[in-house]
């Protein structure tokens, strides 16, 4: 063995390569374990199996056990015909999304078996197949192995004819490749990323107008789907059973040659045809025979190395544009002139060993690593397409904006859908990247793995929060998809793409419903006198209309309406009176008066009726109970009612009192008690507040100077429009009778007037605007209702929801005119209550909102800078995203040097060169769309699997 050639060469091959192993372990050229495995199972599988990259580790494993199991088996199967058939059926059945298919279809089993509907799917995937797929699949099996079948049996093979069967379908591939390129290219707006495409519309910035004029698009776009999805593989798959080369059995470079090329027809139609045209010409222009091409080598080899060649020539484009990019880059930076001269001169003198680079790099399939993004150039190590490990979408920097991607993504998905099938995002390829541009938000489209009719996806979104790099950059991509997408008409229709030299290029633009964010400021409004004085009298009814509302919608409400007919007698309610004489108390009474001590008084027994003292003014409403006395606050008396008839009724009646600052001994005022009313209407308990609701806080002379601000004509303008009645044949009488009992009146008076004492505290002047937004954000000033109303978080939340939507009344009726009348304000009320969501931008119920898709959102701030205070509106409307195409080279480079930078350089500087801003290349944003703990993408999707039929 010693003395054989090729053992010695490779010995001195590698003396030579050990000795520059640190060389290349230093500057992180040498792979990790894993990534190289990786690395090589995608390269298998791709290149000479027929598949496509995974968007899984497992799935990878998986499917390249799979596909060469397949290969394998060929070589063993006897006759031609069955290998043909096995090799069409595989090739088919390979290329499906076969795990999302077997997921749907155990869900739908489940569910079918349980019979109720259940949520998505755990796995997070967004197919939904019907039987219509699953039978358009069948049928293409079918159609598929009997043209295979019937060609392969019945056709004569004459590999040099030109005019053999082959060479036929061969022309047909040349004439089918031409227009599904012409399809292709006039579906986006630029044509090679240089010339403008005149048949795309032109202008366009609103939904309506934009998918006017995208109608004839569309219908193209339908046509190049049938094209691709059935014409165009069962003609090549007529052009390889057609080929002579399947007569040779048991050949090890058949099995692998037409495994992959029948695997490749349905995974990647668009590249399988283009590699099948060049075979088929190079057929048809090499005549000679004895040429090495056509002796050595069969169609299967041939296709697999036109492929391989194909793939490269597209990197060393891609990797070439990139590093003259970030030399131009470089250069034009002022601070970096001097240097980047320089670095420009030693790229020029050594432009060859550059050149040595970016060859070597590309036949790796390794990412061109710039040296801190400066114009030095190294190999990156070979990586699996995704670039990093992990599984996809498990890690990102979630924070308060990750919701609006989150209720984005499902329309942008369905978005994604129609564009990718007409075409206009140009050839999907696996580790392909797209941006879209939308306001304030990005969103970055990643493409993990492609079959026959899908497509699978990984979305993020970017920061919120611009920094000025990131703003920088943010500009930049604006005016690149603005030149591109809102031109003029008299505009020249082949003009050229202003920013060709930019890692972006221009795609389509995408409808998606979303939230579109406006901030105004209310200077003017807010600090307005008269608008605060309208708004201390628009709050008083808001609360009216926002505790009858929940009091007629609540269950407790609910479940007795049908009970309501069958009572015979009116209940009995405890209630601050507004017109009682105030009781005489002795010092040590009042100073015993606090909450704890009351707490433990109202925890009774069952049988103790407290006695009560009945005032001069309530004769026709007090229902006289014989033995009750009131008992001293803070003490407990009772006495043993005996009952002496059956019938009569044992009831519980408790006294609630809040405990409120001391007061002066000889100041003391009296606090208005509490008597036991009695309701005159028997439906009157349907509209009445909870019971806890019922206790006073407010000194009695408070309550009688703040009832008169209490609206009686809205108070019944409300109830004569509630319709939560049992019967509806007396749905009128039952509302006037509850309209006039006194006693729910003054029930309703107290809780409004306590509610809006309470938000605004002790002084009742006009608030300012500082008061408004404290008490917005819910921070209410200090009162003597203030504790009694933080201690019962429903009744604080209603008040806190009346204080809100009277802002925004305030605000609507100072931008759109003043309100008419009460029909009208209801209507409005009514529109908050639906389609609003009126808080604060971190509240949770923000959020829910927001993933709830509420047509509305207002939120009011203060801008510190401005010295301002601002109102925020989210509307959610059918809007216009900009996508457009990365420089996937571009991307891969830049996410290797920041792995280089960080895990081998160490610089960990936050203001490192690298990541500082820069038009062309967008270093700050493809910095931010990597994975974490490198990069800081706010949110990140899972693999989300795109249907395309």
């Amino acid at each position: 063995m010693v003395n054989i050639p090729a053992l010695e060469q490779m010995n001195q091959i590698l003396h030579i390569l050990f000795i520059f192993l640190p060389f290349f372990w230093a500057f992180g050229t040498l792979p990790p374990p894993d990534a190289l495995f990786l690395w090589a199972m995608e390269q298998v599988l791709e290149f000479g199996l027929g598949g496509s990259s995974m968007s899984t580790h497992l799935r990878l494993l998986i499917m390249f056990i799979i596909s060469a199991g397949t290969a394998v088996a060929s070589y063993f199967i006897p006759s031609t015909v069955g290998v043909v058939l096995f090799m069409t059926g595989l090739g088919f059945l390979l290329s499906l999304n076969l795990s999302e298919m077997v997921l749907v279809f155990k869900h739908s089993v489940t569910r079918h078996r349980v019979g109720t509907k259940s949520n998505a799917l755990s796995s997070g995937s967004e197919i939904r197949f019907t039987w219509r797929e699953y039978l358009f699949y069948s049928v293409v099996l079918v159609l598929a192995l009997l043209e295979t079948g019937l060609l392969h049996h019945f056709a004569s093979f004459s590999q040099t004819s030109k005019n053999s069967p082959q060479a036929v379908v061969g022309y047909t591939l040349m004439i089918l490749f031409i227009i599904l390129w012409i399809l292709k290219e006039i579906q986006s707006i630029y044509i090679f990323g240089i010339f403008r495409n005149p048949f795309y519309p032109k202008d366009v910035q609103t939904v309506t107008l934009f998918l006017e004029k995208q109608t004839k698009l569309m219908k193209i776009g339908v046509v190049r789907r049938i094209l691709i999805n059935l014409v165009s593989p069962l003609a090549m798959i007529a052009f390889l059973s057609l080929d002579s080369s399947l007569q040779r059995l048991h050949s090890v470079s058949v099995s692998i040659g037409f495994t992959r090329a029948f695997r490749m027809v349905w995974q990647n139609t668009e590249n399988a045809l283009l590699e099948t045209v060049i075979v088929s010409a190079v057929h048809l222009l090499i005549s000679n025979t004895d040429l090495w091409w056509s002796r050595s080598l069969d169609t299967g080899i041939k296709l697999l190395l036109v492929g391989i060649m194909r793939d490269r020539l597209i990197q060393f484009i891609a990797k070439l544009q990139f590093a003259v990019t970030v030399f131009v880059a470089s250069w034009t930076e002022k601070k970096r002139r001097k240097s980047a001269t320089t670095l420009g001169v030693l790229n020029i003198v050594f432009s060859p060993f550059m050149l040595v680079f970016i060859v070597f790099s590309t036949l790796l399939s390794s990412p061109l690593l710039p040296l801190f993004t400066l114009p030095l150039f190294l190999v990156g190590f070979p990586r699996p397409i995704q670039s990093w490990p992990g599984v996809v979408g498990t890690t990102a920097c979630v924070c308060a904006d990750t919701v609006y991607y989150c209720q984005m993504v499902p329309g942008l998905t369905t978005a994604l859908q129609s564009a990718m099938a007409a075409g206009s995002l140009g050839l999907l390829l696996p580790g392909s990247h797209y941006l879209g541009r939308f306001q304030d938000r990005l969103i970055w489209i990643m493409i993990l793995e492609c079959g026959y009719t899908y497509c699978c996806v990984n979305i993020k979104g970017l920061e919120l929060q611009e920094t000025s790099c990131h703003t920088a950059e943010a500009r930049r991509v604006d005016e690149v998809f603005e030149s591109a997408f809102e031109q003029e008409e008299y505009v020249k229709l082949c003009s050229i793409n202003e920013h060709f030299g930019n890692v972006l290029t221009p795609c389509t633009v995408l409808p998606v419903k979303l939230y579109s964010d406006a901030r105004n400021v209310l200077s003017g409004i807010i600090d307005s006198h008269d608008n605060l004085k309208e708004f201390k009298c628009d709050l008083v009814k808001v609360l009216v209309w926002i505790l009858v509302q929940y009091c007629s919608r609540r269950p407790s409400m609910l479940e007795n309406v049908h009970k309501t007919e069958n009572k015979g007698k009116a209940s009995l309610i405890i209630l601050p009176a507004l017109n009682t004489e105030p009781q005489t108390e002795s010092p040590e009474d009042t100073d015993s008066l606090n909450s704890e001590n009351l707490d433990d008084w109202s925890d009774d027994v069952f049988g103790e009726e407290p006695t009560i003292k009945k005032g001069k003014d309530e004769k026709d409403q007090l229902k006289v109970l014989p033995g009750i006395n009131l008992p001293i606050p803070g003490s407990v008396e009772s006495q043993n009612v005996e009952s002496h008839s059956t019938n009569t009724e044992k009831s519980l009646y408790q006294a609630v009192a809040l405990g409120y600052p001391a007061i002066d001994k000889g100041k003391q005022e009296a606090m208005a008690f509490i008597p036991l009313m009695e309701f005159s209407c028997s439906h009157s308990h349907l509209l009445s507040l909870p019971e806890e609701w019922m206790s006073d806080c407010l000194p009695n002379s408070k309550m009688k100077e703040m009832s008169s601000l209490f609206p009686e004509d809205w108070y019944q303008f409300i109830l004569r429009q509630l319709k939560c009645f049992p019967s509806k044949e007396n749905a009128s009488n039952v509302v006037e009778e509850i309209a006039k009992d006194r006693v729910l009146k003054d029930f309703y008076v107290h809780a409004v007037m306590t509610c809006y004492f309470s938000l605004f505290g002790v002084d009742n002047m006009i608030p300012s605007p500082g008061h408004i937004l404290r008490v917005y954000s819910g921070v209410l000033p200090w009162s003597l209702a203030l504790d009694w109303l933080t201690e019962k978080p429903d009744l604080f939340q209603l008040a806190l929801k009346a204080f809100r939507y009277t802002l925004k009344l305030m605000i609507d009726k100072a931008s759109l005119g003043p309100i008419e009348d009460f029909k009208e304000l209801i209507n409005c009320l009514e529109e908050y209550e639906s389609d609003w969501y009126i808080g604060l931008v971190s509240d949770e119920k923000w959020k829910e909102a927001v993933l709830q898709e509420k047509p509305y959102l207002f939120s009011l701030g203060y801008d510190p800078n401005m010295g301002v205070y601002t109102g925020r509106v989210l509307t959610l409307q059918e809007l216009l995203i900009h996508v457009g195409k990365l420089n996937a080279e571009a991307v891969r480079g830049q996410w290797a040097n920041l792995s280089w930078e960080l895990l081998y350089a160490t610089n960990d500087d936050e203001e490192r060169y690298s990541i500082q801003a820069h038009p062309l290349l967008l270093r700050n944003l493809t910095i931010q769309a990597a994975d974490p703990p490198l990069g800081y993408p706010i949110y990140s999707s899972k693999p989300l699997h795109i249907h395309l039929v």
